[in-house]
């Protein structure tokens, strides 16, 4: 799989589809991604030499740092993963190692090139999947060499009919006209389902997973039989079929590829191991054990996997955090220096609700639109609704607790609440729900009279 052949400023207007704002964050992200193709097709002696410039984004909860590292990798196709940099121990201590997150993007990597190797072999899948369900329905006629001229010329003729039935039936499964059908099928179950292991103390979890896929490889496969509709036979048997027909060796070996060249990984709450100003004893060393784990997988190191070994030197790492307590010179100056992009995203303000609220292909707006759509109400949101809606979220976040576009899914929850209840049996489709400032502002009017309960609730 090729990187993506976006330029910069394409890329930036994916990104804006489903992100308002943010503009700095997302050209730095963008160049990021297209300095991947261009080290592909760099001069083959310097290809190596080039590093990705690790990105560091600053700024509160909910401005869209996730989403825009998300959003990125899934429009470069690329394994992309999400960790949160409190979830790790220094090694020794009972708890996630840091390397566990390279070995996650190895299994997202996987994933994704399985998944395109069984797009490519689909058709010959279904067809295989047909025969399967065909010889449940209408077992198949075998003619034997040794019999009679007439025995042979009956049998010949019961082939014949039986192939003339098999094509019947398999143009109606193809039509879908017996989904509804049940019938037996037998699965494969996987080898050695359900083993467990209890490690050595100072055994890390790679080499666990490697001895457990090893052991699981000598245990017997367990066939298993099923009794399900046609249309369920057909994907599980798909499925089945896909996988036999792509070679797991080849695979692996091109998500390794892809992982060490474009996969994504995601450090979330990195202030949160950032040592105060005044170091000491405690969580202190234990914060900054971590960030020194930390410190060879972002600078490149060889991390073993149950796919392979993968090199980290490519992989792009983006890290973010909201710095509040801490600052970003508070991380050690070797990792500091592992992250030379910085970028501060901007807190969201009224206006940027409204955009939120109405611009993005995934808007809550349009989302709560299409779930009622499915009832047959149609949902309609007016200018003044829309400004009132932005207006209580900036307003909570402003006196509560600052959570960002988040805050938009609380009061977009209750405003709605009631309508979602009452779908479909007093609010009968086909119907139309128009909501406008009034009743906005009699809905969420008295969240922000009671502050104190105001910040259990929201």
């Amino acid at each position: 799989m090729e990187p993506l052949h976006l330029t910069p400023a394409e890329i930036v207007r994916e990104l804006d589809k489903y992100i308002v704002g943010q503009q700095d964050a997302k050209k730095n992200m963008a160049i990021a991604l297209r300095n991947r193709w261009r080290r592909m097709n760099a001069d083959p002696e310097m290809k190596s030499e080039i590093i990705p410039n690790n990105i560091l984004m600053i700024g509160a909860t909910g401005v869209g740092k996730t989403e825009i590292a998300r959003r990125l990798a899934r429009l470069a196709n690329a394994p992309f993963v999400k960790v949160e940099a409190s979830k790790f121990t220094e090694v020794g201590y009972v708890g996630r190692d840091v390397e566990s997150m390279v070995r996650d993007l190895a299994e997202q990597a996987v994933n994704l090139v399985k998944q395109n190797r069984k797009d490519e072999v689909k058709e010959r899948a279904v067809l295989a999947a047909e025969e399967i369900i065909l010889d449940a329905l209408i077992p198949p006629v075998h003619t034997s060499t040794s019999v009679t001229e007439q025995e042979g010329m009956m049998k010949e003729t019961n082939a014949e009919l039986n192939q003339s039935t098999r094509n019947h039936f398999r143009d109606k499964i193809k039509a879908g006209e017996l989904d509804e059908r049940k019938i037996e099928i037998e699965i494969k179950g996987s080898p050695g389902a359900g083993i467990g292991m209890i490690g050595a103390p100072m055994m890390d979890e790679g080499s666990m997973l490697n001895i457990q896929e090893m052991l699981s490889g000598f245990m017997p496969k367990k066939n298993k039989k099923r009794k399900v509709s046609i249309a369920e036979a057909k994907k599980i048997l798909t499925e089945e079929e896909a996988g036999k027909l792509i070679d797991m060796d080849s695979v692996k070996e091109e998500a390794i590829r892809l992982a060490e060249n474009n996969g994504v990984i995601f450090i979330d709450e990195i202030d949160k191991i950032a040592s105060g100003a005044q170091k000491g004893s405690g969580p202190d060393v234990s914060r900054e054990g971590v960030q020194r784990d930390l410190l060879p997988v972002v600078e490149g190191c060889t991390v073993n996997t149950k796919y392979g070994s993968l090199k980290t030197d490519h992989i792009l790492f983006v890290a973010a955090g909201a710095f509040h307590v801490s600052k970003p010179s508070d991380l050690i100056p070797e990792l500091q220096g592992r992250f030379p992009i910085r970028v501060e995203l901007n807190s969201l303000t009224k206006e940027d609700f409204i955009r939120i609220l109405t611009e993005p292909k995934n808007a809550l707006t349009r989302q709560y639109q299409s779930l009622l759509l499915a009832e047959g109400i149609t949902l309609d949101f007016d200018q003044g609704s829309i400004e009132e809606i932005a207006k209580t979220a900036f307003q909570i976040n402003a006196e509560v607790e600052n959570i960002g576009a988040r805050r938009l899914h609380t009061v977009m929850s209750r405003l709605l609440n009631d309508i979602l209840f009452d779908v479909p049996e007093k609010i009968k489709p086909p119907a139309q729900i128009n909501i406008n400032r009034a009743m906005v502002k009699e809905k969420l009017g008295g969240l922000l009279k009671n502050k104190d309960l105001s910040e259990y609730i929201l």
